[in-house]
Formats: structure tokens, sequence, C-alpha cells
């Protein structure tokens, strides 16, 4: 967020350079797959189970985002980064 809203030529560059990367790297969806079960069977063969259903419910449950919030002293919720590092 903060590249898109800084304005300098250097933060476009790198956020063109960040969003060629991404584009890059899953631009083939086939091969991503692909690629996580291979790493998959690999964590099998090698018995290393707990990075194999990490990997297995990385894979079932997808992206999930974590939202920061906290609770203040009157016990209503602060969402607000700035207020959840001044609470801390």
């Amino acid at each position: 967020m903060r590249w898109s809203q800084d304005t300098s030529p250097s933060s476009a560059d790198n956020l063109n350079n960040v969003r060629c990367e991404a584009t890059r790297r899953f631009r083939n969806k086939k091969e991503f797959l692909k690629a996580k079960i291979d790493e998959l069977e690999t964590n099998s063969k090698t018995e290393n189970i707990r990075d194999l259903y990490r990997g297995i419910s990385d894979f079932k449950k997808g992206y999930q985002p974590t939202i920061n919030m906290i609770r203040d002293e009157k016990i209503d919720l602060v969402i607000d980064c700035h207020r959840i590092l001044a609470r801390r």
C-alpha cells in the first residue's frame, strides 16, 4: 500500500518490479500447483509429517489474512494499528 501511495519514481519502479515478479511466479497456475504437490510428496517420502500436514492444511484453506484486533480497558475492540501499538 505504501508503494502505491508514494509518488516517487523509485517507489513506482519497486512496485512494478514486485508486480512483475508476482505475475511471473503465478502465471501458470498448473505449474504452481504441481510444484506444491511435488513438495507434499517429498515431505511424505522423507517422513517429514509435520510439514506434510501443514502443507495439506494450507492447500485446503488457501490464503487467510489475519486481522489484528484487541480489546481495550472499556472492552471495546481496537482495530487501528496505531492504537494497538500504543496499547502495548
